[in-house]
């Protein structure tokens, strides 16, 4: 049975790359795999940098950011609509950072409806470590903000706290406790907590977490880099 997974989060929470990760995890077991970037806000972490890596793990990409795919912004929409009208096992909806940037998800209510309730999974991605998710409070207020936009209602919450190039197993640690408070304030489960391998393994370690606001551990690979880092390498 098709499986739709939503991404939704604060801008700079993690969603690409754990999209990217995810996305890659499922081709590598068989599984007829597609990403679709709604995120057409950030052009810092563009899903569509890596087109050579989604078309050598034989993942299909949905972007209008990227020039030669044939997807421009007029014929998105269709595009867009083979995520319901073909086969796939998994498909990954990349989101907006922000209400305004969920409302692009709202135009398919309507084939999101037609799935089956357990077909359909939306997971907000938490990053304390970025402005607006900082507190429980805070985090519940821009997902309902969210929720609103996209006419989707989330159902897990990935705890993915990093500072990026600067990430440790600290950053975990001190999301912990608030991802926690947010889960018990909403009843909404914790699905993932993720990092990369080292800083999630360090993590881990650590006494008196509980399992229920863990979830299951998803070590990630680092795809995603600033464009600007790009262009100091190589030039504009």
């Amino acid at each position: 049975m098709k499986k739709v997974v939503i991404l939704i989060g604060n801008y700079g929470s993690g969603k690409t790359e754990i999209a990217l990760n995810i996305a890659v995890k499922s081709a590598a077991e068989g599984k007829r795999t597609q990403v679709i970037d709604l995120d057409r806000i950030n052009d810092y972490f563009r899903m569509s940098d890596h087109v050579k890596l989604l078309d050598a793990k034989m993942i299909d990409l949905v972007s209008p950011t990227f020039v030669g795919a044939g997807v421009t912004q007029t014929n998105m929409p269709a595009a867009v609509g083979s995520a319901f009208a073909k086969d796939w096992d998994l498909v990954i909806f990349d989101v907006g950072g922000d209400p305004a940037g969920a409302l692009s998800l709202a135009r398919y209510h309507m084939d999101f409806a037609q799935l089956q309730p357990e077909q359909l999974e939306v997971w907000d991605i938490i990053n304390t470590r970025r402005p607006m998710s900082e507190t429980a409070e805070k985090i519940l207020k821009l997902k309902e903000d969210m929720e609103g936009f996209a006419r989707q209602t989330v159902t897990g919450f990935v705890h993915n706290s990093n500072l990026q190039a600067w990430a440790s197993a600290e950053d975990l640690r001190a999301g912990y406790p608030v991802v926690k408070e947010a889960s018990e304030l909403s009843g909404i489960p914790v699905i993932y907590t993720t990092g990369r391998q080292e800083f999630l393994e360090e993590f881990l370690k650590d006494d008196g977490l509980d399992s229920k606001f863990i979830g299951t551990p998803l070590p990630l690979e680092t795809y995603m880099h600033r464009s600007w880092d790009s262009f100091a390498r190589g030039g504009i």
